[in-house]
Protein backbone atom coordinates (compact mmCIF):
# COMPACT_ATOMS: atom_id res chain seq x y z
CA UNK A 1 0.00 0.00 0.00
CA UNK A 2 2.78 2.40 0.86
CA UNK A 3 4.51 1.91 -2.50
CA UNK A 4 1.28 2.71 -4.34
CA UNK A 5 0.81 5.90 -2.35
CA UNK A 6 4.43 6.94 -2.81
CA UNK A 7 4.38 6.28 -6.55
CA UNK A 8 1.11 8.20 -6.81
CA UNK A 9 2.68 11.11 -4.95
CA UNK A 10 5.68 11.07 -7.30
CA UNK A 11 3.36 11.13 -10.33
CA UNK A 12 1.44 14.05 -8.84
CA UNK A 13 4.68 15.94 -8.15
CA UNK A 14 5.84 15.38 -11.75
CA UNK A 15 2.47 16.62 -13.02
CA UNK A 16 2.86 19.57 -10.65
CA UNK A 17 5.61 21.11 -12.79
CA UNK A 18 2.90 22.10 -15.27
CA UNK A 19 0.16 22.88 -12.79
CA UNK A 20 0.99 23.55 -9.14
CA UNK A 21 -2.42 22.28 -8.00
CA UNK A 22 -1.09 18.74 -8.44
CA UNK A 23 1.51 19.48 -5.77
CA UNK A 24 -1.29 20.27 -3.36
CA UNK A 25 -2.94 16.99 -4.32
CA UNK A 26 0.33 15.14 -3.63
CA UNK A 27 0.66 16.82 -0.25
CA UNK A 28 -2.95 15.95 0.62
CA UNK A 29 -2.41 12.34 -0.45
CA UNK A 30 0.68 12.00 1.72
CA UNK A 31 -1.03 13.68 4.65
CA UNK A 32 -4.03 11.34 4.44
CA UNK A 33 -1.75 8.33 4.15
CA UNK A 34 0.28 9.35 7.21
CA UNK A 35 -2.84 10.22 9.18
CA UNK A 36 -5.07 7.23 8.38
CA UNK A 37 -3.36 4.68 6.17
CA UNK A 38 -0.22 3.57 7.94
CA UNK A 39 -0.23 0.12 9.47
CA UNK A 40 1.43 -0.82 12.71
CA UNK A 41 0.53 2.28 14.70
CA UNK A 42 -3.06 2.00 15.90
CA UNK A 43 -4.55 5.19 17.25
CA UNK A 44 -6.78 3.36 19.74
CA UNK A 45 -5.84 1.57 22.92
CA UNK A 46 -5.80 -1.81 21.20
CA UNK A 47 -2.82 -3.82 20.10
CA UNK A 48 -2.25 -4.54 16.38
CA UNK A 49 -3.98 -7.92 16.63
CA UNK A 50 -7.26 -6.14 17.37
CA UNK A 51 -7.77 -7.36 20.91
CA UNK A 52 -9.16 -4.80 23.31
CA UNK A 53 -6.86 -2.91 25.63
CA UNK A 54 -8.88 -3.92 28.65
CA UNK A 55 -11.80 -6.07 29.59
CA UNK A 56 -13.86 -2.96 30.34
CA UNK A 57 -13.28 -1.66 26.79
CA UNK A 58 -14.36 -5.02 25.42
CA UNK A 59 -17.52 -5.00 27.57
CA UNK A 60 -18.38 -1.45 26.51
CA UNK A 61 -18.07 -2.31 22.81
CA UNK A 62 -20.03 -5.53 23.26
CA UNK A 63 -22.82 -3.80 25.19
CA UNK A 64 -22.98 -0.96 22.65
CA UNK A 65 -23.27 -3.49 19.80
CA UNK A 66 -26.02 -5.39 21.62
CA UNK A 67 -27.87 -2.12 22.23
CA UNK A 68 -27.75 -1.25 18.53
CA UNK A 69 -28.91 -4.75 17.54
CA UNK A 70 -31.88 -4.57 19.92
CA UNK A 71 -32.77 -1.13 18.56
CA UNK A 72 -32.55 -2.41 14.98
CA UNK A 73 -34.86 -5.34 15.75
CA UNK A 74 -37.30 -3.04 17.52
CA UNK A 75 -37.40 -0.43 14.74
CA UNK A 76 -37.39 -2.88 11.81
CA UNK A 77 -39.28 -5.99 12.94
CA UNK A 78 -40.03 -7.33 9.45
CA UNK A 79 -36.43 -6.99 8.29
CA UNK A 80 -35.15 -8.57 11.51
CA UNK A 81 -37.51 -11.55 11.11
CA UNK A 82 -36.46 -11.99 7.48
CA UNK A 83 -32.80 -11.99 8.49
CA UNK A 84 -33.48 -14.57 11.21
CA UNK A 85 -35.27 -16.82 8.69
CA UNK A 86 -32.35 -16.55 6.27
CA UNK A 87 -29.91 -17.32 9.07
CA UNK A 88 -31.85 -20.46 10.07
CA UNK A 89 -32.10 -21.60 6.42
CA UNK A 90 -28.32 -21.80 6.08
Amino acid sequence: MGTIVMSGAVVLVVLGFGNHTWWLAAAALLFLYVQYGREGSPSTGADPAGTPASYQAYRERRDRQAKWERRYRRERPFEARRQEREKKAR
